[in-house]
C-alpha cells in the first residue's frame, strides 16, 4: 500500500465552531487555532494523512485531500 501524500487542508472557517476537537485528535500536532478560536494547518509537512481531524469534526469542517 502506497503512502498518502498531503496535497491540501480544506478548512471550512464558516462551519468551524472552533471547538478543538481535530486539534485534540492530531497525532503530528499539525493544527492549532488562531486568534478566534478557528483552527489552521500551522505544520503541514507534518501531516500523515491518518484523517483523524475530518473523522472527528463534529461539523464536518475539514476536509483531507490526498495525492492520487
Amino acid at each position: 500500500m502506497a503512502k498518502k501524500v498531503l496535497k491540501e487542508h480544506l478548512i471550512n472557517r464558516n462551519w468551524c465552531k472552533g471547538c478543538g476537537i481535530c486539534i485534540a485528535f492530531c497525532p503530528k500536532k499539525v493544527l492549532e487555532a488562531d486568534e478566534k478560536g478557528k483552527v489552521f494547518a500551522a505544520r503541514d509537512r507534518d501531516c500523515i494523512c491518518c484523517k483523524q481531524c475530518e473523522l472527528m469534526c463534529p461539523d464536518f469542517a475539514i476536509e483531507i485531500e490526498v495525492v492520487k
